[in-house]
């Protein structure tokens, strides 16, 4: 994977919405919308402890990347990237952070909503390092 470019960074971090694939054990990709906010050279996504992507990430890193609709759908090019999972309190808060500065009262509706119904699943982080474009 070679290094991204800031203009990739900043086109997938600008996004409301980006599609992340993920691949199971058997090489089959499940693309999934996620909010994904910017700090620094990575993209990061908050998801449950024992989602699927969780899962996947475990298993294998590797994930595409681009920006979507609510829906899932592909609103520009995907991306190759690389992913590793954060289990931290610490990695969870810093995103919590993240994510109610770039999608406000959104994100804060979302997050007291879920935490009623949240019960013991928990949270992790997903930090992904993102591939620059091919050229040419």
């Amino acid at each position: 994977m070679s290094a991204p470019t800031n203009a990739e960074i900043e086109r997938l971090g600008a996004a409301t919405y980006l599609s992340l694939t993920t691949f199971r054990k058997d090489g089959t990709p499940v693309a999934t919308p996620v909010w994904a906010s910017k700090d620094g050279k990575h993209l990061y996504v908050w998801t449950e402890t024992d989602a699927g992507k969780t899962k996947r990430l475990r298993n294998s890193g590797r994930v595409l990347l681009a920006p979507c609709d609510s829906r899932g759908g592909l609103q520009g090019a995907q991306v190759e990237g690389t992913a590793v999972v954060l289990d931290t309190a610490s990695d969870v808060e810093r995103l919590k952070t993240l994510h109610r500065a770039k999608y406000g009262l959104q994100f804060r509706a979302f997050d007291g909503f879920a935490s009623l119904f949240r019960r013991a699943r928990g949270h992790v982080v997903i930090e992904i390092s993102v591939a620059s474009p091919p050229s040419g």
